[in-house]
């Protein structure tokens, strides 16, 4: 069964679990989508969730993504 979370607007992600600590896995910059791949979790930033998105939502058992985030006024 697989759990994807990719909200469309701001106010579907109720909690963001990603915070600034948490860094994508290809770059090292902030990570706002985390993909869970045999057991692992796998953190990427916007930038590189985009660009591996398709191949590992086909074996990914959940994605969550808070891009949103990026462009949410403060």
């Amino acid at each position: 069964m697989n759990t994807l979370s990719t909200p469309t607007d701001n106010a579907a992600v109720l909690e963001y679990r990603l915070t600034a600590a948490d860094r994508c896995d290809s770059c090292g910059a902030q990570a706002y989508i985390a993909a869970e791949v045999n057991g692992s979790e796998l953190l990427f930033c916007a930038h590189h969730g985009r660009k591996y998105e398709e191949k590992l939502r086909n074996v990914a058992t959940s994605w969550h993504d808070e891009t949103a985030r990026l462009t949410a006024s403060a």
